[in-house]
């Protein structure tokens, strides 16, 4: 499954797709617009990817202070709220070509 089809998805009100790891859940649930489902499986993902998740849900919150502590566990770059979509897809992109 590419980006722009996991997106669709989303977007879509289709179904998700079935047997997505946690993190996948998470993004296609942020992307649909149920940030407290989110965030409620980015919190049950104790790695640094999960985190990376944590930090691009609280951008999309509107809370850049927790976001930049959640980017710092991660140990990626703290984003602006500005490259949401951008993080989203990139985000989505890594864990779909399983890299």
């Amino acid at each position: 499954m590419t980006v722009d089809e996991f997106r669709a998805s989303a977007t879509a009100g289709d179904a998700m797709p079935e047997d997505l790891s946690p993190e996948l859940q998470a993004l296609w649930h942020a992307q649909a617009g149920h940030w407290d489902t989110a965030h409620s499986i980015a919190q049950e993902i104790p790695t640094a990817t999960g985190s990376w998740i944590h930090a691009l849900l609280h951008l999309i919150e509107g809370d850049p202070g927790n976001a930049g502590y959640w980017f710092r566990r991660a140990g990626r770059p703290v984003r602006p709220a500005s490259q949401i979509e951008d993080l989203w897809a990139e985000i989505a992109g890594e864990l779909l070509s399983g890299t």
